[in-house]
């Protein structure tokens, strides 16, 4: 454990972040998973889901949750299965 001041802040400002990440982390996967299956089942509200998803991602990848590249390839791929099944 570390014995500086200034260490122990970090410390705790590491545990913060990393349960604030991991809270964004886990509703971008629900988002998603949540829009395919919305795509897969041809529902009506899946354009909905997937727009919230995608601000989901891409909120996050300006924050530094995600990577920017990651959240562009994720949104890609719901945009593709999205019009894929439109057509």
């Amino acid at each position: 454990m570390a014995n500086h001041k200034s260490a122990l802040k970090r410390h705790r400002q590491s545990l913060k972040r990393r349960e604030r990440n991991r809270r964004v982390k886990s509703s971008i996967r629900t988002a998603i998973k949540k829009a395919r299956l919305a795509i897969e089942a041809g529902e009506e509200g899946a354009i909905e889901l997937v727009r919230r998803a995608e601000k989901l991602l891409a909120s996050s990848a300006t924050k530094g949750v995600i990577h920017k590249k990651n959240a562009a390839r994720r949104i890609s791929r719901l945009a593709k299965r999205l019009n894929k099944a439109k057509s």
